[in-house]
């Protein structure tokens, strides 16, 4: 049973990650009804730039990812400002093949700025970990779940009750609808790109921090990164709560086949936990094709 607990508080964890990356995907699409393939790319710069900001500038840690999350957010505006919003109206795969490419831009560049090697983000959380019982928990995991936790109600907050939120949603329910009640659809568009921005350079460092599953910050936390894209399509495309709720889904269920699958399934092979996320996801997908909260289509014939 502590084994069972442990693995599940790191899973809870590691679903909060993708949660992260989850969110970033999800006002992105509901916004514009691109899926950015970039996020991985914003979630890697973003770690990196808390890393330029805290080790080689010297600022505090937690004002170093504030800087990061504002440079973020600039990125994603300077983005869609600069290159998506002059294609508007094209055909889907376009803009989709455009934020592919902007992946691999950011990972060469980040590259030959950084280098390839782990670099330590020198986070205050380390490898500490905290007794509950008879259970060994990483300090770096209640930190993480504290920041999901700040992040999602900021986000409640935000789009129930502020005006550019609510007309976030408006948008999102229909767009033309929308234009004739007056919003802005391009601000609409920059808002979701810079909070997507902002949002993955907090994922970056959660990903990064005390060494995870990168070895620090690396080109590697791009890959872990869109390992969150099942959670999104488990959840629904178009649901921020689905995003959290399938990330945990997936988090969970990664960390428990990483932890039993080679004692009880070793016929499965190494790395079988990479897959289960793919796996549940295929099987939630059976059953509600449009995701556990996501919107089904609803054609008239």
């Amino acid at each position: 049973m502590t084994k069972f607990l442990e693995l599940t508080f790191a899973g809870i964890s590691v679903g909060a990650q993708y949660a992260l990356v989850a969110l970033g995907f999800v006002v992105i699409y509901r916004a514009t009804g691109v899926i950015n393939f970039a996020q991985g790319g914003f979630v890697l710069l973003g770690a990196y730039l808390t890393y330029n900001v805290h080790q080689t500038w010297g600022v505090p840690f937690y004002l170093a990812l504030l800087i990061a999350m504002a440079a973020g957010a600039a990125i994603g505006l300077l983005v869609e400002a600069v290159i998506l919003r002059r294609l508007v109206g094209r055909p889907p795969f376009i803009l989709i093949m455009v934020t592919i490419g902007l992946a691999i831009i950011i990972e060469q560049v980040t590259a030959v700025v950084w280098g390839a090697n782990p670099l330590s983000l020198d986070d205050p959380w380390k490898l500490d970990t905290v007794t509950v019982g008879d259970l060994n928990l990483k300090v770096a995991d209640f930190w993480t779940l504290g920041l999901v936790a700040i992040i999602l109600t900021a986000f409640f907050v935000f789009f129930r009750y502020s005006k550019q939120g609510l007309a976030m949603r408006a948008t999102a329910l229909d767009q033309e609808a929308a234009l004739a009640q007056g919003i802005s659809a391009s601000r609409v568009f920059a808002l979701a790109w810079a909070i997507a921005g902002a949002v993955a350079a907090v994922a970056g460092v959660t990903l990064a921090a005390a060494g995870g599953s990168t070895g620090g910050v690396a080109p590697q936390i791009e890959i872990v990164a869109l390992a969150a894209f099942p959670a999104i399509i488990l959840g629904g495309l178009d649901s921020p709560v689905g995003a959290v709720v399938g990330a945990l889904i997936i988090g969970v269920s990664q960390s428990l086949t990483a932890g039993y699958q080679p004692q009880y399934a070793p016929w499965l092979g190494q790395g079988f936990a990479l897959v289960m996320p793919y796996f549940v996801m295929l099987l939630v997908l059976m059953v509600r094709p449009y995701g556990l909260f996501g919107t089904p289509e609803v054609r008239r014939v």
